[in-house]
C-alpha cells in the first residue's frame, strides 16, 4: 500500500509537470501569435479605425438607403464629425435594383446630419445595377465641394462640375442630384453636348443659366434662359423645356423665344412669345409652333419672306441631313411679306404684302422658295413699289390663292369678292392722274415669271371701275398691265362728267383715258358748259346721243371716231353715216365733224320766240350726201359725193353743197346753202312745181330765196291745172319760194326767154 502511494505521488507529480510544461509552451505560443497592440490615439481624437463602414436603413421598411465604406476613419473628441479616407458611398434606389455610386479620396461624415461632405474631387456614377455590369454608358459626374445626405441620397455642390452620359457630356458650376425624385439640377453656366442616337443625327449644344433634368418625366428645364445649337440651327428663349423619349430629344418649348436655321442657300429666322419644336430620331426639326407675336423670316438670294401672326406653325421634312421647310400656317392677324432682293441683271419687282386672319403657305421642293399661299378668310394683298415706275396697289378680297414661280416670283393669283385700288406713280401725278378702284366677284391675275410684273388681270361678275369722275361697268374686265389697257366685255359701259358710252366691248387705255367701244355702241355726251348756242352742227341743251358698231374716243373724249351704221342726234337733230369723226379740240378753230358714206343730216328749226313757237310748224332740213365736213369756226358744212337737200317745198341736188349754220340766236339752224355741179332744184308751190337746172345754186333761208346760176340755166314750171309745162332759160334764175316769184336774167347777146303753154280757152 505504501508503495502504491509513492507511485501515485510520482504519477501526480508527472501529470502536474506535464501540465506546467504544456501551459508554459502554450503561453509562449500565444505570446508569439498575439496581435500588435494599437498605437495610442493621437491627441484630440476620440476614435480611429481602419475599414470603417456605415449603413443607413429605413426603420419602417428595413430597406437599405445607403452604405458608406472608408479605408480609414478618425473622429475628433467631443465632435460628431468623422473624417474618412478613400470613401465609397452607395445610395440605393427604391426599386432595390440600382444604386448611385459616390467616390472621394477624402470626406467628412456628420453623425447628427447623416451627411457626407467632400472638399476635394468627387466622382458620382448614377443608376448602376446591383448585379452585373451596366447595360449602357452610365452618367458620371465629377465635381468637388460635395455634400451627400446618407438618408435621402441627395448630393449637392456649388463647385464646377463636369459630367459624361450615354449621349454626350457637359459642364456646369454647382449641381444637385436627388435620387428620390431622380432630378439633377445644374445651377449655373450650364453647357451640354448632346449626341442624338439617330443614324444621321448631328450633335446639339445646350447652354443655360440653370438646367434641371427630371428623369421620371424625361424633361430638361433650362431657366431662366436656354440656348440650343445644332450645326446651323440656334434656338434661344426663356423657361425652356426639353422633352426626351428614349434619350432622344422630341420636343423643345420656350417662352420669349427666337431661333434661326442657316443653310448655304437659305436662312430661317423665327420667334414667338411661346415656341414649341418637334424633332425626329436624327434631331431634325419636324414642326415648329409659335404662339403670340409669332414670326418667321425666310431669306434666299432672291427674296426675303416674312410671316407674322398670333400663331405660326411650320412643318419640315428631312432631306439630306437637314430640315426642309414644307408648309407654313398662320392664324390670327396673319401677314406674309415677300420682299425681292437686288440681283445683278434683274429688275427689282414690287414687295407683296398679304394680310388675312388665317393663311397657309406651301414651299417648293427644297424649302427655299414659296410655291403657293392660300387664305381661308377675307384678306388684303398689297403691292409696294420698289421702282419709280411701279404703282402702289391694294387688293381686298377673300379666298386668295397665290402661286409662285422660281425665285419667289409671283406666277398668278385669284380671289373672290374683290376690290382693288391703284395709286398713281410720280409720272401719273404729273399728268393729273388720280387713284383708280375696281370691284368684282372674281379676280385672276397672271405675272411675268422673269420679272414678277403683272401681265394681265381678269375680273368677272359685276365689274366696276372708277378713276376720278371716270367710271366703268361690265360683266367681265381684262387688264393688260404692259399696255395699261382694260377690256370691258358684255354689257360694258363707261362714263365721266362729259358723257357715257355703252357697248358689247370697250377697250380703255388707263394712261390716257382713250377707249374703243365695239358692238351695239351707244354714247351720250353732255353739252359743253361754255359752248355757244348753235355754234356746232349738233348743239343745244340736250345731250348728244350716238349709236354705231364701233366708237374710238381719244384725248378725253375730244376726238371721237364712229363707224358702222352711225347715228348721232341731239334732240330732234340727227346725223347718219357709215363713219363719223368728231373733233372737239380746245381750240375752236380746229373743231370739226366729218361724216362719210351714206351721209344723212336732219336739222329741225323752229322760232325762238315762245309765242311764235307754239303756233309754228317745225321745219326739217334733210341732206343726203356721200361725204360731209363741218367746221365750227366758219359754221360751214361741206357736203360732197352726190348731194340732195330737202326742205318743205324744196329739193336741191348737186355734186357738192356748202351749208352755213346760223349764228347764236338765229331763227333757223340753216342760214344759207351753196350747191355746185349738175345742180337740180325742185320746188313745190300751192298750185305748181318748178324744176331748175344749172351749175351753181344758192339758197337763203331767211327770205326763202333760191339763186340758180350756170353757163345756162333752165327753169321748168308745171301748173297742176295745165298738163303742159312752161320753160324759162337764161344765165341766172332767182326764185322766191314764199311768194312763188321767178326772175330770169340772160346775157346781152343771148337774152333770157320763156315758153309759156296755156290751156285752150285760157
Amino acid at each position: 500500500m505504501r508503495g502504491m502511494r509513492w507511485l501515485l505521488l510520482v504519477a501526480i507529480a508527472a501529470i502536474l509537470g506535464g501540465v506546467v510544461y504544456q501551459y508554459r509552451a502554450k503561453k509562449k505560443l500565444l505570446a508569439r501569435d498575439a496581435p500588435v497592440s494599437p498605437a495610442p490615439l493621437a491627441a484630440g481624437l476620440s476614435a480611429s479605425s481602419l475599414h470603417w463602414q456605415y449603413r443607413s436603413t429605413d426603420l419602417k421598411t428595413g430597406r437599405k438607403k445607403s452604405d458608406i465604406d472608408a479605408e480609414r476613419m478618425q473622429q475628433v473628441k467631443d465632435a460628431s464629425l468623422v473624417d474618412l479616407t478613400n470613401v465609397t458611398m452607395k445610395i440605393y434606389g427604391k426599386d432595390g435594383k440600382t444604386f448611385d455610386l459616390v467616390k472621394s479620396s477624402a470626406a467628412a461624415f456628420h453623425n447628427k446630419e447623416k451627411s457626407l461632405y467632400s472638399q476635394g474631387d468627387v466622382e458620382i456614377t448614377l443608376n448602376l445595377p446591383l448585379e452585373g455590369p451596366p447595360a449602357r454608358q452610365p452618367t458620371v459626374i465629377k465635381t468637388s465641394g460635395l455634400t451627400c445626405d446618407s438618408d435621402t441620397g441627395r448630393v449637392d455642390t456649388d463647385q464646377p462640375s463636369s459630367f459624361v452620359f450615354e449621349k454626350g457630356d457637359g459642364k456646369a458650376t454647382g449641381a444637385t442630384y436627388d435620387p428620390a425624385s431622380h432630378e439633377l439640377l445644374m445651377k449655373r453656366d450650364v453647357e451640354v453636348h448632346w449626341n442624338p442616337p439617330g443614324t444621321h443625327a448631328k450633335p446639339m449644344k445646350i447652354e443655360a443659366a440653370t438646367l434641371a433634368y427630371h428623369e421620371t418625366t424625361s424633361e430638361i428645364w433650362l431657366k431662366p434662359w436656354g440656348r440650343m445649337t445644332r450645326e446651323g440651327m440656334i434656338v434661344e428663349g426663356n423657361q425652356v423645356v426639353v422633352k426626351l423619349q428614349d434619350k432622344v430629344i422630341r420636343t423643345i418649348t420656350a417662352i420669349h423665344a427666337h431661333g434661326s436655321d442657316d443653310y448655304p442657300n437659305r436662312k430661317l429666322r423665327y420667334a414667338a412669345e411661346e415656341l414649341a419644336m418637334d424633332f425626329d430620331d436624327d434631331g431634325l426639326a419636324r414642326k415648329i409652333n409659335g404662339n403670340r407675336d409669332a414670326s418667321l423670316v425666310s431669306t434666299t438670294d432672291a427674296a426675303e419672306t416674312t410671316v407674322t401672326a398670333n400663331r405660326v406653325d411650320l412643318d419640315f421634312q428631312p432631306d439630306d441631313r437637314e430640315s426642309v421647310l414644307t408648309r407654313v400656317a398662320a392664324t390670327g392677324n396673319a401677314v406674309v411679306t415677300s420682299k425681292p432682293l437686288p440681283v445683278p441683271g434683274r429688275q427689282l419687282s414690287e414687295t407683296h404684302v398679304l394680310r388675312s386672319e388665317t393663311l397657309e403657305m406651301k414651299m417648293r421642293p427644297g424649302g427655299r422658295e414659296m410655291e403657293s399661299v392660300v387664305t381661308k378668310a377675307p384678306g388684303t394683298l398689297e403691292f409696294l413699289p420698289n421702282l419709280p415706275a411701279q404703282h402702289h396697289r391694294l387688293l381686298d378680297g377673300r379666298d386668295f390663292v397665290i402661286a409662285y414661280g422660281p425665285q419667289n416670283r409671283l406666277d398668278s393669283f385669284r380671289a373672290a369678292g374683290v376690290k382693288t385700288r391703284t395709286e398713281p406713280n410720280a409720272e401719273d401725278r404729273r399728268r393729273n392722274r388720280v387713284a383708280s378702284t375696281t370691284t368684282s366677284r372674281e379676280l385672276e391675275a397672271r405675272f411675268d415669271p422673269k420679272t414678277s410684273q403683272m401681265v394681265s388681270m381678269q375680273q368677272s361678275g359685276d365689274f366696276a371701275y372708277e378713276e376720278g369722275d371716270r367710271k366703268a361697268r361690265a360683266a367681265k374686265a381684262t387688264m393688260d398691265a404692259a399696255q395699261n389697257l382694260i377690256l370691258l366685255e358684255n354689257a360694258a359701259r363707261i362714263w365721266d362728267a362729259t358723257g357715257s358710252t355703252a357697248a358689247d366691248h370697250i377697250r380703255l387705255d388707263q394712261r390716257t383715258g382713250d377707249f374703243v367701244a365695239e358692238g351695239n355702241v351707244t354714247s351720250s355726251r353732255l353739252p359743253d358748259k361754255d359752248q355757244k348756242k348753235n355754234s356746232e352742227m349738233l348743239s343745244g341743251d340736250d345731250p348728244l346721243q350716238a349709236t354705231a358698231r364701233k366708237m374710238d374716243s381719244r384725248n378725253r373724249n375730244r376726238q371721237i371716231h364712229y363707224e358702222g351704221a352711225v347715228q348721232m342726234w341731239q334732240g330732234a337733230n340727227r346725223i347718219q353715216a357709215d363713219v363719223v369723226d368728231v373733233d372737239r379740240s380746245l381750240d375752236p378753230q380746229k373743231r370739226t365733224l366729218v361724216a362719210d358714206g351714206h351721209v344723212l343730216t336732219n336739222l329741225w328749226e323752229e322760232p325762238k320766240d315762245e309765242k311764235t313757237k307754239k303756233a309754228a310748224t317745225p321745219v326739217l332740213t334733210e341732206v343726203h350726201a356721200g361725204h360731209m365736213v363741218y367746221t365750227e369756226a366758219s359754221r360751214l358744212t361741206h357736203y360732197t359725193g352726190g348731194v340732195q337737200l330737202k326742205r318743205p317745198g324744196l329739193q336741191v341736188k348737186s355734186q357738192e353743197l356748202r351749208a352755213f349754220l346760223g349764228e347764236s340766236g338765229a331763227e333757223s339752224r340753216l342760214e344759207k346753202a351753196y350747191a355746185d355741179g349738175a345742180v337740180e332744184i325742185f320746188s313745190t308751190g300751192k298750185d305748181r312745181t318748178r324744176t331748175g337746172t344749172g351749175e351753181h345754186a344758192e339758197y337763203y333761208t331767211a327770205d326763202q330765196k333760191v339763186i340758180l346760176r350756170g353757163p345756162w340755166v333752165k327753169m321748168v314750171e308745171k301748173i297742176f291745172t295745165n298738163p303742159q309745162s312752161n320753160t324759162t332759160e337764161g344765165k341766172e334764175a332767182i326764185y322766191f319760194a314764199n311768194d312763188d316769184r321767178l326772175l330770169m336774167t340772160g346775157e346781152p347777146e343771148k337774152p333770157g326767154n320763156s315758153r309759156i303753154n296755156r290751156k285752150k280757152g285760157k
